[in-house]
């Protein structure tokens, strides 16, 4: 869900995407590969594949990332 009015907000969209947006900014290179962003992601925020791609997609629909080469996930900012 984007937006919840569960008192839990790490599974919010709008702040997994935060969490997410402060790793890649982390990246010296603006293109990462998805496994190993889920990786470093994980070591900050405990996430399942699913609720991870989610958040990508709300990156992707908000113009944060886009697809790369080889299909890396590359940052726009």
């Amino acid at each position: 869900m984007i937006i919840d009015k569960n008192i839990n907000p790490e599974r919010d969209l709008y702040y997994l995407g935060g969490l997410l947006i402060d790793v890649l900014s982390k990246k010296k290179s603006s293109e990462i590969d998805y496994l190993e962003l889920y990786r470093l992601f994980n070591q900050k925020q405990n996430v399942t594949i699913n609720l991870y791609s989610l958040t990508l997609d709300w990156l992707f629909i908000s113009g944060i990332i886009t697809k790369g080469e080889n299909g890396k996930i590359k940052k726009c900012f």
